[in-house]
């Protein structure tokens, strides 16, 4: 087969319709009240025939819908308002974590348009097995997502382990996954969604990671910078710099509940010891309150202790205020390290958080060198425990609204 150039004129006139797209879509997408065509104009400096032209794409693709006009004093007729389409792409988040998976599709404008969970130790189940029950949730999904006018463009997938940039899942101590190539396995299914150019047909990534990126985009006015630690049976750390999630050199930065909080302490399943998740784990405080033996569901773990714990039980405050300490030891290492002021508590911490939030800030207030005149906040997550899978499906919504020309060409 032979290759072809197109002539330079044509490229440069196609890459030009791309980034007007995009710049337009992206005003819309952020702007705090629905822009009209005349203040994307003034906005993006384009004409306002180009806008027009651009704003006639983007509706006939389902990427963008009007809005009722918005109330103005004078002569004239008010301009309709453009908004993020309801209908049209979206993206699908999947998890798979120790004790559940979860499925989600995101519409463009963020909105959650169906969520699932199917709870069940997983720590036996081989990781095939596992995906495939996850792609079932997923077919299902997407059968609901196409009666409500949605098409899912692109998937992620978040993993409680390390991930490296191929897929594969390096590590992932606590479902016992070794080197499992994530989307060789995914691939023996039939698609879950429509192949778009420029949108990666999966992405599998670290679920704290994911967690961390859901709470950014879900408060746009709020922190920039923050520390987001999903508590789970296992614990992990998504780092949000400047708006930016910062990865390490391999990307696999925020495995925070491997750090060692007593050096000298019990054994880990990553083969240390002492490491935080085994003081301050799902599983760690709930045999720490006693309620191991009543072998409580997954699902309402948590909510048991912050039941007990309001009640006043002995043991699930103490089991509570210690694992809220030796978080507080790690945590203050971190914000040492990196100078944050805000600290997340997601995942099954954020429900438990009016009890873990003092014995933390105690401890910050006591190791964090700054501490007495830059204090830190330590709040509980907004999303909670479905922030990794929300986190997922968004980070695909957000690709379609920067990348819309790959979605029009298929659309078209």
């Amino acid at each position: 087969m032979s290759l072809t150039h197109a002539p330079a004129g044509a490229v440069r006139q196609g890459s030009l319709r791309e980034l007007n797209l995009a710049l337009v879509l992206g005003r819309i997408a952020t702007a705090d009240r629905p822009p009209s065509r005349a203040d994307l104009a003034t906005a993006t400096g384009l004409t306002r025939a180009t806008v027009s032209a651009v704003v006639e794409d983007l509706l006939a693709g389902r990427l963008v819908s009007e809005s009722d006009p918005a109330p103005r004093s004078g002569a004239g007729r008010p301009a309709r308002g453009l908004v993020l389409a309801d209908q049209g792409p979206a993206g699908l988040g999947l998890e798979v974590n120790v004790d559940y998976l979860a499925v989600c599709v995101v519409d463009l404008a963020g909105q959650v348009r169906h969520r699932t969970v199917h709870r069940a130790d997983l720590r036996p189940v081989a990781p095939a097995d596992a995906l495939a029950r996850l792609v079932e949730m997923a077919g299902a999904a997407r059968e609901d997502a196409a009666r409500r006018g949605l098409t899912l463009v692109g998937a992620a997938l978040a993993v409680p382990g390390l991930v490296d940039d191929a897929g594969l899942v390096r590590l992932a101590p606590n479902l016992g996954w070794h080197d499992v190539p994530v989307p060789a396995l995914l691939a023996e299914h039939p698609p879950l969604i429509e192949q778009v150019p420029g949108i990666p047909a999966l992405v599998v990534d670290n679920e704290a990671n994911l967690a961390a990126l859901g709470e950014l985009h879900s408060q746009p006015t709020g922190t920039s910078s923050f520390l987001h630690i999903s508590g789970e049976v296992g614990i992990g750390a998504g780092i949000v710099l400047d708006g930016a999630l910062f990865r390490g050199v391999r990307g696999w930065s925020g495995e925070i509940g491997h750090l060692p909080v007593h050096p000298e302490g019990r054994p880990c399943r990553c083969g240390g010891q002492g490491c935080l998740e085994q003081y301050a784990g799902q599983e760690a405080i709930v045999t720490a309150a006693g309620l191991a033996r009543a072998e409580l569901p997954a699902d309402t773990a948590t909510a048991r202790l912050a039941e007990l714990a309001e009640a006043g039980d002995a043991d699930a405050l103490r089991a509570l205020r210690d694992a809220g300490t030796a978080l507080g030891v790690a945590v203050a290492g971190v914000v040492n390290l990196l100078d944050l002021d805000t600290v997340v508590l997601g995942g099954g911490y954020a429900a438990l958080a009016p009890w873990l939030c003092p014995p933390v800030l105690a401890e910050i207030g006591a190791r964090v060198l700054t501490a007495a005149w830059s204090p830190v906040t330590v709040r509980p997550s907004t999303l909670g425990a479905e922030a990794a899978a929300v986190g997922a499906a968004g980070s695909v919504a957000r690709r379609i609204v920067a990348q819309p020309a790959g979605w029009l060409a298929r659309a078209g």
